[in-house]
């Protein structure tokens, strides 16, 4: 690609990212700090993915997804999830009709455009599968019924990483479907004085507008598929995910015995396509290194797995994730 090209993208990415501003500045009516968040939230609607919310009760991770739902004009459904819920619940389900004789679907509420699935863990199997399909496929079936979902359609989850009791914990193939698995961690000293001061009232209903249209955001999309990523970057991207799998061919024969799985291709699609949502969001046309560093660890994170000996190490996979990324050269 030439310059002129580069320079006609970043442009093009610098007018048509100004709502990402407008949209941080209207969240911020109700957020307080959170950046990180919001930041990925929205890097999950540029760049078509889902995204699982880790973080203990009370961190405002249902708040920052309705907050950052309402500065779009689109649907938004909160799903509480519960152990006695079934897949109808979520999809839908056939309804006899009377006056024809006919079955007739009754859609559910996943018929929406962002899902708020609020601690997913705590719903069992049948319910997980039932939205992980949802998510993969963007279809669902119902009786002999397929139904397309409307675009875009985002499911942000919620889990809750300290109360195991009356919990289903998603698996590995599943939690792979998360484009980002983000952990949101306690605000700081100074942040609370702000949420205290913000939200200690018993009457507290913050209006926010409406940024954008659905349509605004499938056109940004366009252009975030267009930004340039040079094929140094790319063999980058390849290398970081491979060194997952195979270790000691990268100077990294301390870690072979802490992994068990490596990470999936979709992991390398995933890794490149939040890269280039990450440098619209800086306002870019063109990725850069630094891009797959900060978004590396949210993609990753999730979809390695790591051995008992990792554990017995009390090693995470952030720890091994930030070892890759120590060592794998930098193009």
């Amino acid at each position: 690609m030439s310059n002129s090209e580069i320079t006609e993208i970043n442009e093009r990415v610098q007018k048509s990212s100004q709502f990402v501003e407008a949209i941080y500045t209207e969240a911020q009516k109700v957020m307080v700090g959170q950046k990180y968040l919001l930041e990925r939230l929205m890097l999950g609607l540029l760049a078509n993915g889902h995204i699982l919310l880790e973080g203990v009760p009370g961190l405002a991770k249902t708040t920052a997804v309705k907050t950052l739902s309402s500065t779009i004009h689109t649907k938004f459904q909160r799903l509480q999830f519960t152990p006695d819920m079934l897949p109808a619940d979520l999809t839908g389900t056939l309804i006899y009709d009377q006056k024809s004789g006919d079955f007739k679907v009754k859609k559910g509420p996943i018929f929406a455009n962002i899902i708020l699935a609020d601690e997913i863990n705590r719903a069992p199997a049948k319910v997980q599968s039932a939205l992980l399909e949802a998510m993969q496929e963007r279809q669902v079936t119902i009786g002999s019924d397929t139904l397309g979902l409307e675009d875009p359609f985002l499911v942000l989850a919620t889990q809750n990483p300290i109360e195991q009791e009356g919990t289903y914990p998603l698996p590995e193939a599943q939690v792979d479907r998360f484009m980002l698995k983000l952990k949101i961690d306690y605000p700081t000293k100074e942040e609370e004085h702000q949420i205290l001061k913000r939200m200690a009232h018993t009457k507290n209903k913050i209006e926010i507008k409406p940024i954008i249209h659905p349509e605004d955001l499938l056109e940004a999309r366009k252009i975030v598929d267009e930004i340039y990523m040079d094929e140094k970057i790319e063999h980058y991207i390849v290398n970081i995910v491979d060194s997952t799998r195979n270790p000691d061919q990268y100077n990294l024969s301390d870690i072979k015995g802490l992994l068990q799985y490596g990470a999936s291709p979709r992991a390398t699609i995933n890794l490149a396509i939040a890269s280039k949502a990450h440098a619209f969001l800086q306002g870019r046309g063109y990725v850069t290194p630094q891009d797959v560093k900060s978004i590396g660890m949210d993609v990753l994170r999730h979809r390695i797995l790591i051995s008992y000996e990792a554990e017995a190490e009390e090693k995470t996979s952030e720890d091994i994730i930030q070892r890759i990324f120590d060592e794998i050269e930098v193009p």
